[in-house]
């Protein structure tokens, strides 16, 4: 899903720079950090794992890093870019050897495309296609859908008597306010869409624009704002007692997730894709709450949550 503002060109290209002085998140992985080897199909494949700048893509990022270099790669998770296009630029410039990303991000965000295909098979072949034009391979995916939601503490939910979008437009004005990213207000799969598919006409005033870890909080309070936007995968839901409204009207992509990578990688290390789809079937919805609230709930350091995943599945 993602997400943040844009940076300059200029940055991207300095990426190179970056990755040469190991200013990543994580550091050196797998064997080396204490892992055990699998492998060495992918001996000679390196460069840095790239990730966008919230807790899941730092977990994947590292559980990827990790994996590949126990099978004989030599990589680095790097979560220093902010911002989507900016981590797919990084993908496309050669500064990452590949990230993970969500189905709708890339077919909205990367491709141009307005509206969402209907299933999740559907958008998700519908994506590899478009970016197999671009040189960009999408591996086997993920079940786990990391898509837009707004939640609402359950205590207020049965107060007002809500459990879908639809429910919020009815509401009374006064009730009507919502906690929402920068990004997501400007975004055809964000704030604008989304009033118009539901109907929603409160003034900006009732609209408060927060960084993502603080709407979860707010939201948690119910001052604020009483709708918080969140993501479908964040642990942080079920931890603050948050209840989802149901997108009852199917608005919302599907944000399924999967590993891009060029496809001259690839090519090169064709190796690459049994390893990830070793770990891409266990990555459910909730999985990856379970271990999103052990970095945006217990503080957990990603690269260590990485580290006892893939230990406990006997991965490394």
């Amino acid at each position: 899903m993602n997400k943040k503002t844009a940076t300059s060109l200029l940055s991207i290209v300095a990426l190179g720079a970056i990755a040469l002085t190991g200013c990543a998140s994580g550091g050196s992985t797998g064997a080396a950090a204490g892992g055990t080897a699998k492998g060495t199909e992918l001996t000679g494949l390196t460069g840095d794992v790239g990730g966008k700048d919230f807790s899941e893509q730092y977990i994947l990022a590292n559980i990827t890093s990790q994996l590949l270099n126990a099978h004989g790669a030599t990589t680095k998770a790097n979560t220093t870019v902010v911002g989507s296009s900016n981590v797919r630029t990084a993908l496309e410039s050669d500064a990452f050897l590949g990230y993970w990303e969500y189905s709708g991000t890339s077919w909205i965000t990367y491709n141009g495309n307005t509206k969402p295909v209907v299933g999740v098979q559907a958008q998700f072949d519908a994506t590899k296609a478009a970016d197999a034009k671009k040189g960009i391979a999408w591996l086997d995916p993920a079940p786990l859908n990391n898509t837009y939601a707004f939640a609402i503490l359950s205590e207020k939910a049965k107060s007002l008597g809500v459990t879908s979008l639809s429910d919020i437009a009815k509401l009374p004005a006064a009730e009507q306010t919502f906690c929402i990213e920068s990004e997501f207000s400007t975004r055809d799969d964000g704030w604008p869409g989304l009033k118009k598919a539901y109907g929603i006409t409160v003034p900006d005033s009732n609209v408060s624009m927060l960084d993502t870890g603080v709407i979860y909080t707010t939201t948690a309070k119910g001052d604020t704002c009483n709708f918080g936007e969140v993501f479908q995968t964040d642990g942080r839901i079920k931890a603050l007692n948050l209840t989802v409204m149901a997108d009852d009207k199917a608005f919302f992509p599907v944000y399924q997730g999967a590993f891009t990578l060029k496809q001259t990688t690839l090519d090169k290390y064709p190796g690459i894709a049994a390893v990830m789809a070793e770990i891409a079937p266990m990555l459910t919805t909730e999985e990856m709450q379970v271990l999103n609230a052990k970095a945006d709930v217990d503080g957990e350091a990603p690269a260590d949550i990485a580290k006892a995943w893939l230990t406990e599945k006997g991965l490394i």
